[in-house]
C-alpha cells in the first residue's frame, strides 16, 4: 500500500494557505461593505401571507375608503380638557401636519369631526388615528419618524404613541438593545469557554474567524435578496446565531481531529489531510442535512419563513465552506504555534486513554442498563412535553413589551379609557357587483339583512354599517353622520364588526373570523382585522405543515442513510430529535403561556398565548443544531464500527471522542442564548430560553443517554441495510488503538 508522506507543511502548502487567507479577507471585507445599511432594508413583519384575504381587505380599505385598522394611534392628553381653546388649536395643528405628510394615507382625529368615541368621558384625552401608505418596511420607517417628531409635550398637549406600527418600532428598538446587552454579557463568557475547550488563545480565535466570515457572507446575500423579495429582520438575527453556532461546531470538530492525528504520530501535512478526509466529510454531511431541512421552509408562503430558509441555508453553507477552506489555511500558517498561550495550562490534567475517559465510562454505564435509562429518559421527555397539549396559538401584540415601555403604558391606557374597538374590530368589505345579471352596489335591504346576520354571530357585540348599527341580529340605531364613512364612490361598502370582549389575536379571535366568513353574503366579501390575520396565518401553516415536515424528514433520512449506511440509525435520529423538539415546546408553553415561573422571572405570558409563527422559528435552529450534534456523534460511532468494533464499543469510543465537542458547542450556544434571555422583550426571552434549553437537553439527555441506550438495545439491527444499498467500505485505518470490548451486540 502506498505510504502517505509525513512531516511538516511544504512551501506550496504555505503559499496556497496565504492565498486562501488573503482572498477570504478581501471577499469578507467586500461582503461587509456591501451589507452596510441592511437593517433599514429588512421588513419587520412578514408574519401573514401577502395574498391573504385579510391583507387584501386592509389594503382595499386604506386605498378606497380611507378606513381600516389604524397602524399608529396617538393619545393626546390635556391638563384640563382637549376642547379648551389652546388644546383644541394644538390638536388641529397636529392633525394638519400629519395630514400633509405624503407617507400618511389618512388621519382620523377627534378635532376633525369631534366624534365622541375618540374622546374620553372626562374630556382629558383624545385620539388621533393614522394609517400609512406602502408596505411594512415603509410603515415602520414612517411611524418611527412621526413618533420621534410628534410625541412628548406639544404645547398644552402631552402626546404618546400606540398601535401596531408603534409596537413594531419599539420592538425593533428593544431588540437592538437586547442584542447589544447579550453581546456584552456573552462575548467574554464564550471566549472563556473556547479558551478552556480549545486550549489556547490562538485556537480559540479560529471559530470566531469562521463565524465572522460565514455571517458576513450571509448578510451580503440577504442584502442582495432584499432588492428582489421581502426579507424579514428576524431572519438576520436567527441566522447570525445559527452561523456562529455552526462555526463553533465545525471548528471544534476539525481542530480536535487535527490534534488527535498529530498526537497519533502523523506529521502536520498528513494530519491535516486525514482530518479533511474524515472530519471534513462529517462537516459536509452535517451541512447538507441542515441546509436541506431549512430549505423545506420555502414551502410556507410566509415571507418570514422564506427569509429564514434563504438566510439559514446560506449561513450553513458559508459556515461549512469557511471551516473547510479558511480554517485549514489558518492551521497551515499557524503550524506549531496553534497551542501557544494556554491561559489555563496550570489547571489542565493529562488527557486519559480512550478506555478510561469519562464519556467512555458514561456510555458503558448507560449500556449496562439500557432499558432503565431509556424508560427514565423517555418519561422525562414526555413529562416536559405534556404542557404542549394545552398550547393556545395566537399572535403577539403590545403585551410582549415590558411594562415600563412608553408604548406599553399608552396601550394600557387606551384599553382602560377607550376600550380596544379601534384596534380589535374586524372589517368586512363588500365590493360593488361588476358582473352577472345585476351590477352596481349592494342594495339597502340586502346590506341590512347581511349586517343583521353578522350581528347574530356568537362573540359579536355590534356591527356598524352605512345602514345603521346592529346588535343581536337586529338594527338598534339608524344611520347618522358618521355612517358616511362606510360608502365608497364606486358603489362598494364595508362594515365594522366589534367583538364582545374577545382578544382578536387569540384562538377565540380566529374562530370569530371564521364565523364571520361563514355568514352568507350578497357578494363575495373580504374579512380583515387582527383575528382574520391570525386565521389566515394559521390556515397556511396548517395547510403546508404536513408537506414541510415530510420533505424535512425525507431529506434528513436520505442524507443520514448515505452517511451511515444504515436504515435504523437515521430513523432513531429523527425520532429522538422529534422528542427533543416536543419537550422544548412543552417547556415554552409552561413558562411563556401558562406562566409557571412567574414568581422567579416575572409575568412573561404575553396574554396567555403562544405565537403561531414562533415554533417555526425555534424549529429552524433547534433541528439544525440537533442534527449537527447527531452527525458528529454518528461519524465516530460508524467509523469505529467499520474498523471492526462491536456496537457497544463503537458507541462508547464515539461518545468519548465527540461528547466533549458537542457539549462544549452546546454550552457556547446556550451561553449566548441565555444572555439574550436577559432582554426586557418577551419575544427575545422566549427565543433565548427556548434555544438554550433545547441544545442543553439535546446534548445531555438525548445524545449522552438515549443514543447509547437505544443503540445498545438495537444491537446488530443498527447496521441493517438492504443489499442494494450496501457499500464497499472496508476497515478504516487509524492510529487510535481500540479498547477492549467486553460487551457484545445483542
Amino acid at each position: 500500500m502506498k505510504q502517505e508522506p509525513d512531516g511538516g507543511f511544504g512551501r506550496r502548502s504555505l503559499r496556497r494557505a496565504r492565498v486562501v487567507v488573503a482572498l477570504t479577507g478581501v471577499l469578507g471585507a467586500l461582503a461587509c461593505w456591501y451589507a452596510l445599511g441592511l437593517g433599514h432594508l429588512l421588513s419587520p413583519g412578514g408574519w401573514t401571507p401577502a395574498s391573504a384575504d385579510s391583507v387584501r381587505a386592509e389594503a382595499l380599505l386604506a386605498s378606497e375608503y380611507r378606513a381600516g385598522p389604524p397602524q399608529l394611534i396617538l393619545l393626546a392628553t390635556a391638563p384640563d380638557s382637549v376642547d379648551a381653546p389652546r388644546a383644541a388649536a394644538a390638536g388641529r395643528d397636529l392633525t394638519r401636519r400629519l395630514t400633509q405628510d405624503d407617507r400618511v394615507a389618512w388621519v382620523n382625529a377627534y378635532w376633525q369631526h369631534r366624534l365622541p368615541a375618540l374622546r374620553t368621558e372626562d374630556g382629558h384625552s383624545a385620539l388621533v388615528l393614522i394609517r400609512f401608505r406602502g408596505d411594512e418596511r415603509a410603515t415602520r420607517d414612517a411611524a418611527g419618524d412621526l413618533i420621534d417628531r410628534f410625541t412628548g409635550t406639544k404645547g398644552p398637549l402631552r402626546v404618546s404613541a400606540s398601535g401596531a406600527a408603534a409596537v413594531m418600532d419599539e420592538t425593533e428598538r428593544l431588540s437592538e438593545e437586547g442584542m447589544r446587552f447579550a453581546e456584552f454579557v456573552a462575548v467574554p463568557l464564550v471566549l472563556l469557554i473556547l479558551l478552556w475547550v480549545l486550549g489556547s488563545v490562538t485556537a480559540a480565535l479560529l471559530p470566531v474567524v469562521v463565524g465572522v466570515v460565514a455571517v458576513a457572507a450571509t448578510t451580503a446575500v440577504l442584502r442582495l435578496l432584499s432588492g428582489v423579495t421581502e426579507v424579514s429582520l428576524f431572519a438576520l438575527n436567527i441566522t447570525t446565531a445559527l452561523g456562529f453556532g455552526l462555526a463553533v461546531d465545525f471548528s471544534l470538530l476539525l481542530v480536535s481531529r487535527y490534534r488527535e492525528e498529530l498526537a497519533g504520530g502523523a506529521g502536520a501535512d498528513l494530519a491535516l489531510r486525514r482530518t479533511l478526509r474524515g472530519a471534513g466529510r462529517t462537516v459536509l454531511f452535517s451541512a447538507a442535512t441542515i441546509a436541506a431541512s431549512l430549505c423545506a421552509l420555502l414551502l410556507f408562503p410566509l415571507p418570514l419563513l422564506k427569509s429564514l430558509a434563504y438566510g439559514g441555508a446560506t449561513v450553513v453553507c458559508a459556515s461549512a465552506a469557511g471551516a473547510l477552506t479558511i480554517l485549514p489555511a489558518l492551521l497551515v500558517l499557524l503550524g506549531d504555534r496553534l497551542d501557544r498561550w494556554d491561559v489555563f495550562a496550570a489547571l489542565r490534567r493529562p488527557r486519559p486513554a480512550v478506555s478510561s475517559g469519562a464519556w467512555f465510562r458514561l456510555a458503558r454505564g448507560v449500556m449496562r442498563r439500557p432499558v432503565l435509562v431509556t424508560a427514565g429518559a423517555l418519561a422525562l421527555l414526555v413529562l416536559l412535553a405534556a404542557p404542549a397539549a394545552q398550547v393556545r396559538f395566537g399572535m403577539y401584540d403590545d403585551r410582549i413589551l415590558p411594562p415600563s415601555s412608553p408604548v406599553a403604558e399608552t396601550s394600557q391606557r387606551l384599553r382602560a379609557d377607550f376600550g380596544s374597538e379601534w384596534v380589535d374590530a374586524a372589517s368586512v368589505v363588500l365590493p360593488a357587483r361588476t358582473t352577472g345579471p345585476v351590477s352596481g352596489p349592494v342594495s339597502g335591504p340586502e346590506l341590512d339583512a347581511y349586517a343583521g346576520r353578522l350581528a347574530s354571530v356568537p362573540g359579536v357585540r355590534r356591527v356598524d354599517a352605512r345602514t345603521g348599527t346592529y346588535r343581536d341580529g337586529r338594527r338598534v340605531a339608524a344611520p347618522d353622520a358618521s355612517s358616511a364613512r362606510f360608502a365608497e364612490p364606486g358603489g362598494g361598502t364595508w362594515l365594522s364588526v366589534v367583538p364582545e370582549g374577545t382578544d382578536p389575536l387569540s384562538p377565540q379571535g380566529s374562530r370569530l373570523a371564521a364565523g364571520l366568513r361563514a355568514v352568507p353574503a350578497p357578494v363575495p366579501v373580504l374579512v380583515g382585522g387582527p383575528g382574520a390575520r391570525l386565521a389566515d396565518t394559521e390556515h397556511v401553516l396548517a395547510d403546508r405543515l404536513p408537506l414541510v415536515v415530510g420533505v424535512t424528514v425525507v431529506a434528513a433520512f436520505v442524507l443520514l442513510l448515505a452517511f451511515t449506511r444504515s436504515v435504523l440509525i437515521p430513523v432513531k435520529a429523527l425520532l429522538l430529535n422529534a422528542l427533543g423538539l416536543a419537550a422544548t415546546s412543552g417547556v415554552l408553553v409552561a413558562v411563556f403561556q401558562q406562566g409557571y415561573l412567574a414568581p422567579l422571572i416575572g409575568d412573561v405570558s404575553a396574554g396567555g398565548i403562544t405565537d403561531v409563527v414562533v415554533p417555526s422559528l425555534m424549529f429552524c435552529v433547534t433541528f439544525g443544531l440537533s442534527m449537527d450534534y447527531e452527525v458528529f456523534l454518528l461519524s465516530r460511532i460508524v467509523e469505529e464500527h467499520r474498523r471492526g468494533s462491536d456496537t457497544a464499543t463503537a458507541v462508547a469510543v464515539g461518545l468519548q471522542h465527540t461528547g466533549r465537542l458537542f457539549t462544549s458547542a452546546a454550552l457556547v450556544f446556550a451561553t449566548v442564548m441565555a444572555a439574550l434571555a436577559l432582554s426586557s422583550l418577551v419575544l427575545l426571552k422566549l427565543i433565548g430560553v427556548g434555544l438554550a434549553f433545547a441544545v442543553l437537553l439535546d446534548c445531555t439527555v438525548i445524545r449522552a443517554l438515549l443514543v447509547p441506550a437505544v443503540m445498545r438495545l438495537a444491537g446488530r439491527a443498527n447496521w441493517w441495510m438492504p443489499r442494494f444499498g450496501r457499500g464497499t467500505d472496508g476497515p478504516v485505518p487509524s492510529g487510535t488503538p481500540l479498547p477492549a470490548a467486553p460487551m457484545e451486540d445483542a
